[in-house]
């Protein structure tokens, strides 16, 4: 293309000699820097198309370059040599040719092919110029930026590389012109609908309003556009195998009605929010939509929080698609395959480094959304469902949630695009719920039905249960009623229970069984107990035996012969296992697959089993319906409870599952039970937090805020930013129609009377809530005081109270109020009232004709004021006096002998102080001593003086110019309300975001105005305790350290449990240790400092060194077996924390490697090759 010559004014005295240089056409720049002579103008802005010709450096810097490296080369004190070392230097050879050779820039054209349009053949080659040449991942958040070549890089992406952008191509790469997605009004939006809106799904029309009624046809067009789309699953598909004549995949068996629902919609590209019981077949949509990619030639992601579910499913899909890879923190098995499952962690940081794979994405699957309500994790699903580009379509899969609707309609609102709701709470098989108090070979019968399977609470299976239990417990037991259900039982107690219930359960051929424990030790207790029990026959025996020697084949011998192996082999034999986190994981998958194959029939499990583990059982018993969340006990939720008991019953092999729940020493309560088995499931919170990672990886790419992270999250989804925004246009255009205020001569301080008033309301308003929230305040307001009375209808009128209603939220008071004649009800001038006259004028109203009086309940606000005076009156005869004469026929008649003595009475003191009445003082009558009423009280006086002063009151159109001023002000309230909503200031986390930026800044992560420094480009690799390891990085705390030894003290940051027994270390590790403590000592009263919440102490407490022994000696080679006899934390424990210590150590070698710390990475590499051995990384049965 040719550049045009940019003519420029010779150099100023003001100028600096600098000029940019433009480089050919890559878009970079050089910056001269040689002075100029003063008459030559600055250089053009364009060059060669290649940029400047090499340049050689200058002699002076050569020489001090080669001497600063190596002194010895140019001797100062042998003057001759030295010269003759610069000569040599001096004779330059000139080579012409080198100024041929430069690196290419990209290549700013290309050429196209011109054919004929009816024919197709070649008429000629036009050269096109290409736009977007210079951009990179370095550069650009744009999909048409280049691939990475290094086919490393291209999978996780790198962290200097910028995320994609989350949006749309609207032009294809290739093509000239592109689609204009905007929304055309709302008329193409309501064709849009109906074209959709085919006879299977009724129920979606844009008329039906969120509450379910539906809207007036008048106000269709201020409907907003509604993201989330409920689909109405009991209207049947029957036109499925006509709109879908040849499936992507097809199953062997008739889908469901909600999965054909699904498939349609994943046919039409869009996106869908699954919400149904584990069993009731949500793989299928998960199926259906990896089949399509496949059949697209594109890619899905398909995420789920728990690593060991990530396994199994990579099982199930690779012997259904073959083309499937795994990406886990430690394995990664063919990432190029067009199905990919890792954790939700992965997907994150695969986003914010800009990976290849995301170009050919166009499902991902979120498998278990409920988990977004995880305290710790929750926050990864929001951002990964932010940072998702616009092309990829969404597959949510939950277990059934109340508010899936609204959980959808945040995504697709910061997704633009709608999300169909499918939820259904069918279970393929039914279940029915018991109560078993059997507890000996006599009773074990006991078992009682407490919910059929159509969900119908049996009270007489309750009762029973009761009696059941009353027949066996002692007199003295007995008069405590069933409120002793939460001692313990000893555990020969415990034994018979279980013995009894699996003799009855395996006489009836209820196995397999699954045992719901909430503690391990229990679990493991339990399982030793049954050891007389024997449930499997010799044919059972021997596939057990051959499977469990052929999984752990590949252990070492020493690993085979470890306590908790052969304990479970033991176990396994008779058909009995445990499994939770304790248990090593490759005794955990023997576990599994042994109980899915219908081998192992009674299975103790933890609560983790029924998270992920999609293996279900017959017949589901509940140890106990309490368990320890980490603060303290209480019962499950009926989520929990619906998740775990959702394992009973398996698909094709059950006509009903059971559930059981153990009575062991009492019965539960029956609102407990009924509230843990029909309650509704918990709702999808947002558990959206800043962490210093999300900070720091949106500042490091300009175009990302973190604002708008924060404003997408679902925590702030009830900002409806749209209907704001048309709030705000309208609210403006009423502004701008109003009549302009007159605010000359006298009426010039209308504006700050108005805000005197206004503040002084507020402040009265205050002082009244808190005199009428007093004791005090009450007993004042009570029958005969006398009140001044302000509303539309009175000014400054005396009354007497009747009646005050008992009503403490909105109190309201009978009140006799004087008035002029034919005043009664209100029909008069009030128009000033709204002017609040009575706060300056404290005139009391006197009739001008004869005085009547009205009788009413008046408000709170009404009230203005209490006087010291009382009267005497008789409130009933008063009332019916009054309520008689407003009758039609008794309209005439004169009013009572009581109404008249009291309206006397007001007339009186009205006469007798017409400048107003004393009234009762919060401060000194009420004894109301709080800072607040004391201060209030004051500033009301000394704004009540200061609005006499005023001179725009004494204006005879002021009443008409202050209604003026209101109105304008009212509606510019509003507006200013609107605009702090939709700005940032209104942000929950906004405080919180500025105190982190104040801790980073303070640390040296970034600088000033924001930007990534290196300290921050190393925390952006870490993705736990950031802040922690970055500064022990900085600081070399690992440098004095061996390799096991750094191994060691890192594995506080994987370990999280308490642990009683004291580790033996080296000194230098028990310094490390010190050095450690005093780090996060020092980040966690920084942290204080800059305003955040979390204490010193707990953010030091966070890390716990309780595993540094064990971790030491099996770097340095010590046994498993041994290993488990330093601690006495579980096998299991320890095998996952070695794991992920192994993620954290990769990453600070990655760290290692920006900071240019080389020993450091070598240091890493050793220490992670010393742990990845034997047991502890053992691959996945699942896998192999």
């Amino acid at each position: 293309g040719e550049m045009e010559r940019i003519d420029l004014p010779p150099v100023g005295p003001t100028d600096l000699p600098l000029s940019l240089l433009e480089m050919g056409c890559s878009g970079r720049f050089e910056l001269i820097t040689h002075p100029q002579p003063n008459d030559q103008p600055l250089y053009p802005q364009s060059t060669l198309p290649h940029g400047l010709p090499p340049t050689s450096v200058g002699l002076e810097a050569e020489v001090e370059k080669r001497f600063l490296r190596d002194p010895a080369w140019l001797p100062i004190h042998d003057t001759d040599a030295a010269f003759h070392r610069f000569l040599k230097l001096a004779e330059r050879d000139v080579r012409v040719d080198s100024l041929l050779h430069c690196s290419s820039s990209p290549l700013h054209s290309g050429i196209s092919v011109v054919r004929d349009p009816t024919t197709g053949m070649l008429l000629d080659f036009t050269e096109v110029l290409l736009g977007d040449t210079g951009i990179s991942a370095k550069n650009s958040m744009s999909l048409q930026r280049p691939p990475n070549p290094n086919p490393s890089e291209s999978l996780r992406g790198s962290n200097t590389n910028y995320p994609f952008l989350p949006g749309l191509l609207t032009v294809p790469p290739g093509l000239k012109v592109g689609m204009d997605f905007s929304d055309k009004g709302l008329n193409g939006h309501a064709l849009h609908e109906q074209k959709y809106d085919s006879p299977s799904i009724p129920g979606t029309t844009s008329t039906e309003k969120k509450d379910g009624g539906t809207t007036k046809p008048g106000e269709g067009h201020e409907e907003r556009k509604r993201w989330a789309i409920p689909v109405d699953i009991t209207s049947p598909c029957d036109d499925f195998y006509k709109r879908i004549p040849n499936p992507a995949f097809k199953y062997p068996f008739e889908l469901d009605t909600f999965q054909k629902q699904a498939v349609l919609r994943l046919e039409a590209h869009e996106s869908v929010f699954v919400a149904a019981h584990t069993s009731a077949g949500k793989t299928v949509v998960a199926e259906y939509a990896i089949a399509l990619s496949q059949k697209h030639m594109t890619r899905t992601i398909y995420t789920s929080p728990i690593k060991a579910l990530s396994n199994q499913k990579f099982r199930d899909f690779k012997t259904t698609f073959g083309d499937v890879g795994l990406l886990t923190g430690d394995v990664q098995l063919s990432p190029e395959a067009s199905c990919l499952i890792m954790t939700t962690e992965i997907l994150r940081s695969m986003l914010y480094n800009g990976s290849e794979v995301i170009r050919d994405l166009e499902w991902v699957i979120f498998d278990e959304v409920h988990y977004i309500n995880d305290a710790e994790r929750g926050v990864v699903w929001e951002e990964v469902l932010i940072m998702l580009p616009d092309h990829v379509s969404i597959i949510l899969l939950s277990a059934t949630v109340p508010n899936a609707v609204e959980f959808s309609e945040w995504i697709g609102r910061i997704k633009k695009k709608h999300i169909y709701v499918i939820s259904t709470a069918k279970r393929p098989v039914p279940l029915e719920h018991y109560l078993y108090t059997g507890n000996s070979t006599k009773t074990q019968k006991e078992m009682f039905l407490l919910l059929d399977p159509t969900g119908n609470f049996q009270t007489k299976g309750y009762y029973s249960a009761i009696d059941a239990k009353k027949e066996r417990t002692s007199k003295h037991a007995q008069s405590f009623g069933t409120k002793n259900a939460s001692q313990k039982t000893t555990p020969n107690q415990d034994r018979a229970v279980w013995l009894s219930l699996l003799h009855f359960l395996s006489q009836r051929q209820q196995t397999p069984v699954v045992a719901f424990t909430f503690s391990r030790t229990r679990c493991d207790d339990n399982a030793r107990s049954l050891a007389s029990m024997d449930l499997t026959s010799s044919g059972e025996k021997s596939d057990i035996h051959s499977f469990f020697q052929k999984s752990l084949s590949r252990l070492r011998g020493g690993d085979r012969q470890l306590p908790q192996i052969l304990l479970m082999r033991d176990l396994l034999k008779r058909g009995i296992a445990v499994h939770h986190s304790g248990i090593l994981p490759i005794l955990k998958e023997v576990i599994e697959m042994l109980f899915s194959r219908g081998l192992v029939k009674v299975l103790f499990a933890t609560e983790t089993f029924a998270m992920g583990v999609n293996m279900p059982a017959r017949t589901v018993v509940f140890d106990s319906i309490r368990k320890h969340d980490g603060t303290g006990f209480r019962n499950l939720l009926p989520g929990e409870y619906i998740q775990m008991a959702g394992r009973a019953g398996r698909r094709g092999l059950d006509a009903t599952g059971t559930v059981i729940i153990l009575c062991k020493s009492g019965v539960h309560d029956m609102g407990e039970l009924h509230v843990m088995m029909l309650g509704k499931p918990t709702v999808l919170q947002s558990q959206f937090r800043l962490t210093y990672t999300m900070i720091l990886n949106l500042l490091r790419v300009e175009a990302l805020r973190v604002t708008d992270m924060m404003r997408r999250s679902f925590s702030e989804s009830h900002r409806d930013t749209q209907a704001h925004e048309q709030q705000i246009g309208q609210l403006k255009q009423t502004l701008s129609s109003l009549p302009p205020l007159d605010t000359e001569g006298q009426l010039s301080d209308l504006l700050p009377y108005y805000y005197t008033v206004t503040e002084l309301r507020i402040t009265a308003e205050a002082l009244q809530c808190a005199v009428l929230g007093s004791v005090n305040g009450l007993k004042a307001l009570s029958v005969g005081r006398v009140v001044v009375v302000n509303n539309k209808q009175h000014f400054n009128a005396l009354g007497v109270l009747l009646q005050v209603s008992s009503d403490s939220v909105n109190r309201t008071f009978t009140a006799l109020v004087i008035c002029e004649k034919g005043n009664e009800e209100g029909g008069g001038d009030s128009r000033n009232s709204s002017a609040f006259p009575h706060l300056y004028n404290t005139a009391l109203f006197l009739p001008e004709g004869p005085c009547s009086h009205t009788v009413q309940k008046l408000k709170l606000q009404d009230v203005s004021a209490i006087t010291v005076k009382t009267l005497k009156v008789i409130p009933d005869r008063i009332i019916d006096n009054y309520n008689k004469r407003q009758q039609a026929r008794f309209r005439l008649d004169p009013p009572g002998q009581a109404i008249s003595t009291a309206t006397q009475e007001l007339l009186r003191l009205a006469e007798a102080n017409p400048g107003g009445v004393v009234t009762l003082d919060a401060v000194n009558d009420l004894q109301l001593k709080s800072v607040d009423v004391v201060e209030g009280t004051m500033r009301l006086r000394m704004l009540q003086d200061s609005l006499k002063d005023f001179n725009c009151i004494h204006s005879p159109t002021f009443s008409e110019q202050f209604l003026r001023v209101q109105e304008r002000m009212s509606v510019q309230e509003e507006l200013d309300k609107l605009l702090f909503l939709i700005s940032d200031q209104s942000l929950s986390l906004l405080p919180e975001y500025h105190q982190r930026i104040k801790v980073l800044q303070s640390l040296q992560y970034v600088d000033n105005s924001g930007a990534v420094q290196l300290k921050g480009r190393v925390a952006c690799q870490i993705s736990s305790h950031e802040l922690l390891l970055t500064e022990l990085l900085f600081e070399n705390a690992l440098s004095p350290l061996a390799p096991e030894e750094s191994a060691a003290l890192l594995s506080c940051l994987v370990f999280q449990q308490k642990t009683q027994v004291e580790p033996h270390i080296t000194n230098t590790l028990q310094e490390g240790i010190e050095r450690v403590l005093a780090v996060a000592q020092r980040i966690g009263e920084l942290q204080r400092d800059c305003g955040i919440t979390q204490t010193a102490e707990e953010f030091v407490g966070q890390f716990k060194f309780g595993l540094t022994e064990v971790v030491y000696c099996w770097a340095r080679g010590m046994p498993f077996a041994e290993i488990a006899q330093l601690t006495d934390v579980q096998e299991g424990t320890v095998v996952r924390c070695i794991q992920r210590l192994d993620e954290v150590l990769k990453e600070v070698r990655q760290a290692a490697r920006i900071v240019g710390d080389s020993v450091l990475g070598s240091k890493m590499e050793k220490a992670s090759l010393a742990i990845r051995r034997d047991i502890v990384f053992t691959a996945s049965l699942y896998t192999h």
